[in-house]
């Protein structure tokens, strides 16, 4: 699904103009990048949370000649899905299986 179409999807949910629901999802987005950049976590309760980790520095190979090289340590992004969402995923499997 594209930022278009859950666009759609939430305006009708919400019952709100869809030039509202993009402006709130926007903010929204820009909210949790502002607090991830910070180095803060972001939890919503059921559906999951959001983490900033340290991936250390690393020694790789180029596959194939055997070269290596030096991968620096990096911030990244991890999401911990709720139980919430675990299960209501889940179930929907389930249910396409039959």
């Amino acid at each position: 699904m594209k930022k278009a179409e859950f666009i759609d999807l939430v305006a009708k949910k919400a019952d709100m103009t869809k030039k509202d629901t993009s402006i709130a999802l926007d903010a929204i987005l820009e909210g949790i990048k502002e607090c991830l950049v910070k180095g803060d976590s972001i939890s919503f309760i059921g559906f999951g949370s959001f983490d900033v980790a340290v991936r250390a520095a690393r020694e790789g190979k180029v596959p194939g000649t055997n070269k290596t090289y030096k991968s620096p340590a990096t911030n990244v992004v991890k999401f911990k899905v709720g139980k919430q969402l675990k299960d209501a995923v889940a179930a929907s499997k389930k249910a396409k299986k039959k």
